[in-house]
């Protein structure tokens, strides 16, 4: 069994694979000041949730945009399975094709998603991924990364709204009742929602513009099962994504 463990800024995604078959998919809080020790309780609590014995992993891979938590999430691992765990970076075979200034500096999530996107999916390919920020990233008709998008996320677009009005309340993320709201509330939420999901439309009217053609287009993300089914263009909702994607570079670097 491989552990395959995606950190974002806001949580982080953890699955657990037999083979290609995904036996577990769960998400946590990402806390910058959580020890090895909890990160190792937290780690311990999944897997025995699902009857998983730490002997039964064989390995593990992470990806991660929060050096900060990398090593001590990485070390926790190590230390409850006894098993190598790679870290997606620099240096690592990815057999992804890219097109941008500096490759180096793409996010390790945006890769790991392409990758996934290029062995899953028909190219040409924007793969949306929804988390803290949005990002829209672009794979033309070869296979190969040419460029992304960057978009403030939907929790930090309400965030900001929320605490820079002073009459805007906090509210969830659940779709409004109709799009022209009829109280604050619903107001803010259909601003929000459609207003993200109109955003999506433009982008993928203009990329398809640009390239020429028509794309396939793919999204994750914790926010993507909000958004994306008030969208117009057809968008495939993959959750494990990234998970899938580890998993096929754990199985390109595996020693």
């Amino acid at each position: 069994m491989i552990l395959t463990i995606d950190i974002g800024n806001t949580n982080i995604v953890t699955g657990c694979f037999d083979g290609e078959r995904l036996l577990f998919f769960e998400r946590f809080s990402t806390e910058q000041e959580y020890t090895c020790l909890e990160y190792a309780t937290i780690f311990k609590e999944t897997l025995e949730l699902y009857g998983i014995l730490p002997s039964q992993i064989q390995g593990g891979i992470i990806s991660s945009v929060v050096p900060s938590v990398t090593r001590t999430v990485k070390e926790a691992v190590e230390k409850y399975t006894g098993s190598p765990i790679l870290i997606v970076g620099p240096g690592m075979k990815t057999g992804l094709k890219m097109n941008v200034d500096d490759p180096a500096q793409q996010g390790s999530d945006l890769i790991v998603g392409a990758v996934a996107g290029v062995n899953l999916y028909p190219v040409p390919q924007i793969l949306i991924d929804m988390g803290t920020a949005t990002t829209v990233s672009v794979i033309d008709r070869t296979g190969t990364y040419i460029g992304k998008m960057i978009l403030p996320g939907l929790a930090i677009s309400l965030s900001a709204l929320s605490s820079r009005t002073a009459q805007l309340p906090r509210i969830s993320l659940d779709p409004p009742k109709k799009l022209i709201g009829s109280s604050t509330i619903d107001s803010m939420k259909s601003g929000i929602l459609y207003g993200s999901a109109g955003a999506l439309d433009g982008l993928i009217d203009r990329i398809n513009e640009e390239l020429k053609e028509t794309c396939t287009v793919v999204a994750t993300g914790g926010l993507a099962g909000v958004v994306t089914p008030l969208c117009r263009h057809k968008i495939i909702l993959e959750d494990d994504l990234l998970l899938k994607g580890l998993l096929i570079l754990y199985e390109k670097n595996r020693k």
